[in-house]
């Protein structure tokens, strides 16, 4: 994402809501992030508490979930009288200017197979594509003429403007499932990832609307179909004109993805806007790290060296609170303690009544909250009756108004107003906090477990927050300091695009987690598998994302792997290998996974275990669990070398036999139990497993061995994989895999990249980017970690998936090929985590 801030110092604000605002110096990004995010992080809690941007300017349409669900953030902001949109879409109605197929069946031009040249603008010669009625999809779907159930379709579709329009905008108005790109007269104008969305609105720019014509335009889509239904429907609409709605658009001008905090800075009516959103994701501080708030901080001063007046606002909608909008909602205001709180939540509330992957919480409670001021007022209303008395008076009536428990009928909308009165040319600066209270978080083997912030009921929501608004500026400032270390050590370490990479993904990482405790106050940090099946506590989850925790701290990787030891050494789980998972997200009652995964679990907790003892310079975690980890090596050096038909983490390829890359990690899983009973000082032990891992690596150098590279499976000549597993070889000291095994391995990689990365295998073009960030760290040559992480920097960069980060991509084009939002992306740490362990 360009990014171009002014060059001020980075330092404090001192500011507190209950006085007049005393400027120093501003907030400033610890450095520049000149990667496009393809979703931008702005409130990141846990799996259920999170907020992103999914469009490249933050006032271009709906905040959402992870998900790809509505979650909205409305942001305004009031100069001399004008108001002005920064954050969000406010509701407005549109009229048909070229209906979709609800307003009658129209007819196109489509193609399942990949055109040639440019099929999307106004002079493509359509030669034997076929011309049918729309909608296009599944039978299930609604307004359908033409089935199309195949991966791909091309539409196009030509249309006439009618005159007499309005000065309105126009939006395109379009249905999906799954992945669809919408093209005005050959340009780009929308991008959905995964899923199935009907009647999406997307403005069409000004630029492209400059290109209507009265007669022979072109709208057109490719839409990918990932698996289970599939649609596509276009129309194009105008916005009717209305009182409600902001005055204007602010000016996007930058915005920068730090570790901790993402800035945007806008332009509108004479002065600079700054916004800031701050998660305090300190990893060596739980109680801040396992916060149940964001900031979100704002910053005002004059751009044309006069003096205006400024007031901002700010709301959400109990959308946040709820898996879906049918559900009946309650609200309260509440001041304590020198603070205002705005409530709302489900009125069932069903505590951790659900699991599953596509689900949004919808218990507990959202608060909107601030420390209160002469220049605050909040409150909860009818949607335009808040925004009207913003934009009317410049502040709120402070009182619970108008409300509806059904969101159908009518949205109800908790609001805050700040009035930051003559702004010139120094900053004035404010915030408000947004946080989330689940009541309980986990349930674990049938206990239903708190947060870890409430340590087991002794913190309260309002003491949570109450804590927060007094730490507001130290804990900015450790923010930033934290943002700035972090840069600079991944630079360092990688280069700038490898650092603007790690920035990226490091709150997505930690927040697909959720911290708690059992009952004798052992951490668990149970990962969700984002957009996958919903698992919680998986193996091969914890795998990849491993590397960042163990640069920044171990304590919660072993978080990760506690749930599987106590399944194992409870007697609930008998099997002679590590179980895949312990339930489906929030329910962590035992394994839920269809099928087990025994070479694959069984090598990463053994490989695991060693890294954390060669972070930790011991080895008694491991002593802790020594019983049940030497079955697991046993099994591993029984089956481990040539293992039989069964999956590995990369479960999406399907079952095969004879994997040479499992076979990898399970060797590498010996070694690793050789190395942690050397450290306990169990000589004899050590030996006899350390000797059993070098047998098994040279058998599998001759096995595996296809000339200028080594095979995907040991019984297929001719095939290649990446062998990332090899990583820890180096890493952990093992040295039990020739060098030459490593650099072989990357000088073929280097013949079989593409422009957005290197393929899993010789199979499919896809691949999983936190892998090749695994295998670009084989060698230790700087050079080849930079030819190959480059082009996963331009996936991320220039993918037309805008979710948050998918590890899972087509190297040839760079869409999404399934998974967002996942904590693997942990696994971009390698490099950092190489250079801790190595240095």
């Amino acid at each position: 994402m360009k990014s171009k801030f002014c060059s001020l110092a980075i330092s404090a604000i001192l500011f507190s809501a209950c006085s007049s605002p005393v400027v120093t110096e501003t907030y400033m990004p610890a450095a520049e992030n000149n990667l496009r995010a393809p979703a931008v992080p702005l409130v990141t809690i846990d799996p259920y508490t999170s907020i992103w941007s999914f469009a490249d300017k933050l006032n271009e349409e709906n905040t959402r979930h992870w998900t790809g669900k509505n979650f909205p953030l409305l942001g305004g902001i009031r100069v001399d009288g004008k108001s002005y949109r920064f954050m969000g879409v406010d509701d407005f109605s549109v009229t048909p200017v070229v209906g979709t197929a609800a307003n009658g069946l129209w007819e196109g031009m489509y193609t399942e197979k990949a055109p040639a040249g440019d099929w999307m603008t106004v002079d493509y010669k359509a030669d034997g594509w076929k011309t049918a009625k729309a909608a296009f999809g599944a039978k299930e779907n609604p307004h359908l003429s033409t089935t199309w159930t195949t991966d791909d379709i091309w539409v196009r579709r030509t249309f006439d403007m009618p005159s007499g329009l309005s000065d309105e905008p126009l939006y395109v108005q379009y249905s999906h499932d799954d992945n669809i790109e919408v093209y005005v007269n050959g340009t780009l104008v929308a991008v959905t990832g995964n899923g199935l969305d009907y009647d999406l609105l997307k403005e069409i720019p000004e630029s492209v609307v400059k290109t209507l014509k009265p007669t022979g335009n072109v709208i057109a889509a490719h839409c990918h179909n990932n698996g289970g239904g599939a649609y596509v429907d276009l129309g194009i609409s105008q916005k009717v004109k209305s009182d409600n709605s902001f005055d204007a658009c602010a000016k996007q001008i930058a915005v920068n993805v730090m570790p901790t905090q993402t800035f945007y800075t806008f332009e509108c009516g004479g002065v600079q806007l700054d916004v800031i959103f701050t998660a305090p994701f300190l990893t060596d501080d739980l109680d801040l790290m396992a916060s149940p708030f964001n900031y979100i901080t704002y910053q005002v001063r004059s751009l044309d060296g006069k003096e205006h007046d400024v007031q901002v606002y700010m709301e959400t909608t109990p959308q946040l609170a709820v898996n879906s909008i049918d559900q009946a909602v309650s609200f309260e205001m509440i001041d304590k303690n020198g603070m205002t709180y705005l409530k709302t939540g489900s009125v069932e509330q069903p505590v951790l009544g659900k699991s599953g992957d596509d689900l949004r919480i919808d218990w507990g409670y959202l608060y909107l909250a601030a420390e209160q001021s002469p220049r605050v007022t909040m409150s909860i209303d009818e949607y335009f009756a808040t925004k009207n008395e913003f934009m009317v008076n410049g502040k709120l009536s402070g009182k619970v108004g108008n409300v509806s428990a059904d969101m159908q009928k009518q949205m109800t909308v908790l609001a805050y107003a700040d009035n930051l009165g003559k702004v010139s040319n120094n900053m004035v600066s404010g915030h408000v906090m947004i946080g989330y209270d689940d009541l309980y978080s986990i349930q674990y083997f049938g206990d239903n477990r708190m947060p870890y912030w409430k340590h087991n009921g002794e913190v309260d929501i309002f003491k949570a927050f109450s804590n927060g608004a007094k730490n507001y500026a130290n804990v900015m400032q450790r923010c930033q300091a934290f943002d700035a270390q972090m840069m600079q050590d991944a630079v360092a370490s990688g280069g700038q695009k490898y650092a603007e990479l790690c920035a990226l993904v490091y709150r997505q990482a930690i927040a697909a987690h959720k911290l708690v405790t059992d009952k004798e106050g052992n951490l668990l940090f149970f990962s969700k598998e984002n957009f996958s099946n919903g698992s919680i506590g998986t193996v091969d989850i914890t795998y990849p994302s491993a590397p960042l925790f163990l640069v920044y701290n171990p304590e919660l990787l072993k978080g990760m792997l506690n749930p599987i030891f106590y399944f194992s050494e409870s007697g609930k789980w008998t099997k002679p290998f590590a179980a895949h998972d312990v339930g489906t997200y929030p329910l962590a009652n035992g394994q839920t996974y269809g099928g087990d995964m025994p070479v694959e679990e069984s090598g990463n907790m053994l490989i695991l275990m060693a890294a954390i003892a060669q972070i930790e310079g011991n080895a008694d975690y491991a002593a802790k669990h020594w019983d049940v980890l030497t079955t697991w090596a046993d099994y591993l050096q029984k089956e481990g070398l040539d293992p039989e038909n069964q999956l590995c983490t990369d479960d999406f390829a399907g079952h095969f036999a004879h994997n040479t890359n499992l076979s990898i990690k399970a060797i590498i899983g010996v070694a690793g139990y050789g190395k942690l009973a050397a450290m306990l000082g169990k000589n004899d032990v050590a030996d006899r497993y350390t000797n059993a891992a070098k047998e098994m690596a040279a058998k599998w150098v001759t096995m595996a061995n296809d000339g200028d590279h080594y095979r995907l499976t040991f019984d297929q000549p001719g095939t290649w994989s990446q062998k990332y597993n090899l990583v820890w070889n180096r890493l952990l000291g093992f040295n039990i895999f020739p060098t030459d095994v490593a650099t072989t391995e990357m000088a073929y990689y280097k013949t079989k990249q593409n422009k957005y990365g290197l393929p899993l295998d010789n199979r499919k073009d896809y691949t999983k980017s936190d892998w090749i960030l695994w295998s670009a760290c084989l060698t230790g040559n700087p050079a080849d970690f930079t030819a190959l992480v480059e082009p996963v920097w331009l996936y991320a960069n220039e993918t037309t998936s805008r979710v948050p980060l998918s590890d899972w991509h087509f190297t040839s084009n760079g869409s999404q090929r399934g998974f967002q939002a996942r904590s693997v992306v942990g696994g971009y740490f390698m490099k950092m985590l190489n250079d801790k362990i190595l240095k």
